[in-house]
């Protein structure tokens, strides 16, 4: 079996600045992705196109990125089945939180699962997480990575008690 793609979709190249966090993060598990700029306004027959196709054409989950009136993970979410992880972009005049009800006031039926404003890297984990309910070796890679995060906290508790012993 094929491993399942991620597509990262942005509405604009300012956006890239933040979303080349969750393409980072992807690469970092070996997890297969394609990065593009479509606007679900200014581009919207080809943002439709592609979501229309993204199952046949190899892909598990969606991540879109979009700021200010936030309108490209829910016109992705309308074209296809997969998950749809939506990207909130800080800035504009309401620094976001436009983009975040925009991103998160999904009607029934039509989900958009929505991370924190700019939350790259974690769109990409919930990405690898969907994945991960088929994939065993990814699912490896990410419990390594929580057994990684607790042996960090762990050893900065221990030093936080060591210098605290010493006041």
């Amino acid at each position: 079996m094929d491993k399942k793609k991620v597509a990262v979709i942005m509405g604009s190249d300012s956006d890239w600045p933040v979303v080349k966090g969750a393409c980072q993060t992807l690469k970092k598990y070996d997890v297969p992705f394609e990065a593009h700029i479509l606007s679900a306004h200014r581009t919207a027959e080809a943002a439709s196109a592609f979501a229309k196709a993204a199952r046949d054409n190899g892909f598990g989950a969606i991540i879109c990125a979009a700021g200010m009136a936030a309108h490209l993970a829910g016109a992705f979410a309308a074209n296809t089945t997969l998950p749809v992880i939506g990207i909130p972009m800080k800035g504009g005049a309401l620094d976001g939180l436009d983009a975040l009800l925009a991103t998160v006031q999904m009607p029934s039926g039509l989900p958009v699962a929505t991370v924190a404003l700019n939350g790259a890297k974690n769109a990409a984990f919930l990405a690898m997480q969907i994945l991960a309910v088929s994939d065993e070796e990814l699912a490896a890679k990410l419990a390594e990575h929580r057994e990684e995060m607790k042996s960090a906290i762990e050893k900065k508790e221990a030093a936080l008690q060591a210098e605290i012993s010493e006041i």
